[in-house]
This record gives structure tokens, C-alpha cells and sequence, in this order.
């Protein structure tokens, strides 16, 4: 869907699977640090939007999701996952529950595959899966925002701030109200700057997991009985992931940022050595100049130097080998 915000001056759009929102609005720094000074907002009215209604919406949830979701309170936000047989990662989910009614946020356009899998595993549970994309609008008010919600809209809280399911009839209002509007660029940039993984991004078909630290905040490990589980045990008692999710600051006198899919290898073989991972996300940030997200695999060492083609990176542990 395009987000009628795409009219607000300066608005320039984003490309790939964000596009239908503003990528920023003519000045991405500014954005930023609105952001992170906890003003502002973002339009993120391109993820999909997924209601569960039914008296046993979380029991049945807690069948099939990574997280334990029994007993969700009323309001509390949480994280889950959904895996292959295999235990690769095939849907992230950010939800909340109202008392009546699971809210789910999902990656753009992927909530077709999400309903059909939902509705393949109904059974005999009192459930209702529905798509709200068309009706709700996802917008977010950073950590320190002082903006209210308007009454009646459902809030999912997190420490990074709060997500907003918002009638689509009331984006323009709200946008009126809120200001200044920030872009997909500064937000992502504050994503990339808190380690935060992102399915499509940091993901691939056969991502588990523990290699992006989604284990601490996505997976229960005293539950089981979902799809996958075996493989989650597995490595978690047994063995060790076989790649990790790391965070790279990048030279930052390269005129160009290496985009996503950049291969990346050690410095100390040369632009000619051995690949030993990818860059999955990089962006500008207002502090920190270029930086990244990447998975690597597991045994390089933590303090080796890293090149991003041609430009060089140094790592932070985010995914403890």
C-alpha cells in the first residue's frame, strides 16, 4: 500500500520490500537524531497487520510459536518466531494482546504465507486469524516520545518505543499532530544501532535462531512443542550455531556504503581471501558514521579486521561464539 504521508514535503520513497513509505524526507541525519532524542515518528504503514481473536487465541498461539504466550498479560509487548521442521526461521512476529484480541505486526506482504500456515493448523481451536493490513497502519513513537496515543488505539511498548496499530483513516490526522515525520532510514539506522535483527535482512533460508541472538528475545526455551524445537534443543544443549550475527563499523572515508550482500572477508587475506560472511544491513548513522549488521561465521576471532570488499570493517560481538 502507498502511504498517503508519501505527500508530506521532502518525502522521497522507499525502494524494495519497504516500498509505499518514505525512506526520509530530505534529511536523514535530522530525522535521526529527532529519533533518538525521542521525538517524532515513523510510518511504517507498509507491515502487514494480523488479528487472532477466539478464547483460545494464546493457547493455541503457544502451539506453534517459539515464545511462551499461555499467560500473556493484557498489554505486554513480546516477540515469537516461527520455524521449519528444520528449525530455519520462516516468520517473525511482534505481538500484543488487548484482552480480546492478539495483535500481530509482520514483514511487508508476507502475511498471505503467515494466514495460510495459521489456518492450515486451526484444527478444532476456537480461533479467528484475520488480515487487518487494509484497515490498521503500524506507526512508531520512539523510546522518550511524550505523544499520546489517540484513545482507543492499540500500543505495543518496548524499550526501542512504541508501536502504534492505527485506523488507517486516522494516519494523515495523527501525522498532523505528531510531527516532525522521520524515515525508514532513521529508523533503520537505530535498528542497525541496537543490534536489532531484521527477517528478509539478517535472515536467510536456513537462518536459526541463535545466530542472531533472537534465542534471548524471541525464544522460550522452557516450553516446547512447537515446529522446530528439536533443532533449538539441539543446538542449545549440544552444539553451537554456525554462523553469528555481528555489528561492524565501516571506514568511513568510502564515498559508498557496501550495500547488502557484500561479501566479507579477513584483512589479513586481502580482498582475494576466503569469504567468511555477508553484510545483511549497512546504513549512515548521525554519530556513528557507516555502519553494519553482518553474519559471520562462527570461529572468526573476535578481533579480527574485516573487509567489506574493499573497505574496511571492525566487528562487535553481538552473538557470542
Amino acid at each position: 500500500m502507498k502511504s498517503p504521508l508519501l505527500s508530506l514535503p521532502g518525502a522521497v520513497s522507499a525502494e524494495g520490500v519497504d516500498e509505499g513509505v518514505a525512506a526520509h524526507y530530505g534529511d536523514l541525519f535530522r530525522e535521526q537524531r529527532a529519533l533518538a532524542d525521542g521525538a517524532g515518528f515513523v510510518d511504517l504503514s507498509h507491515r502487514a497487520v494480523v488479528t487472532v481473536t477466539g478464547d483460545d487465541r494464546l493457547t493455541w498461539l503457544h502451539l506453534l510459536l517459539t515464545q511462551h504466550v499461555t499467560d500473556l498479560p493484557a498489554g505486554l509487548a513480546t516477540e515469537a518466531l516461527i520455524l521449519s521442521a528444520h528449525g530455519h526461521i520462516e516468520h517473525a512476529l511482534y505481538l500484543v494482546d488487548d484482552g480480546t484480541t492478539t495483535w500481530i505486526h509482520v514483514e511487508p506482504d508476507s502475511q498471505d504465507a503467515l494466514i495460510a500456515y495459521l489456518e492450515s493448523m486451526k484444527f478444532f481451536y476456537r480461533v479467528e486469524v484475520t488480515d487487518r493490513t487494509a484497515e490498521f497502519a503500524l506507526v512508531h513513537l520512539p523510546a522518550g516520545s511524550i505523544a499520546e496515543a489517540p484513545e482507543g488505539v492499540v500500543v505495543r511498548e518496548t524499550p526501542y518505543g512504541r508501536d502504534l496499530f492505527l485506523p488507517r483513516t486516522e494516519l494523515e490526522s495523527f501525522a498532523e499532530k505528531s510531527g516532525p515525520a522521520a524515515g525508514l532510514l532513521a529508523y533503520e539506522a537505530l535498528r542497525v544501532e541496537n543490534h536489532r535483527p531484521r527477517l528478509g535482512f539478517e535472515t536467510d533460508h536456513r537462518t536459526i535462531p541463535h545466530e542472531l541472538g533472537w534465542i534471548d528475545s524471541a525464544v522460550h526455551l522452557q516450553k516446547g512443542c512447537y515446529r522446530g524445537q528439536e533443532t533449538v534443543a539441539r543446538v542449545q544443549n549440544l552444539g553451537k550455531p554456525p554462523r553469528r550475527l555481528v555489528f561492524l563499523h565501516l571506514d568511513g572515508t568510502e564515498v559508498l556504503l557496501p550495500p547488502p550482500g557484500t561479501e566479507l572477508r579477513r584483512a589479513d587475506e586481502g580482498p582475494e581471501g576466503r569469504k567468511i560472511g555477508v553484510i545483511t544491513t549497512s546504513v549512515r548513522h548521525h554519530e556513528l558514521g557507516p555502519i553494519a549488521l553482518a553474519v559471520i561465521k562462527r570461529n572468526v576471532p573476535l578481533d579480527a579486521p574485516l573487509l567489506a570488499d574493499t573497505t574496511a570493517a571492525a566487528q562487535e560481538v553481538v552473538v557470542e561464539p
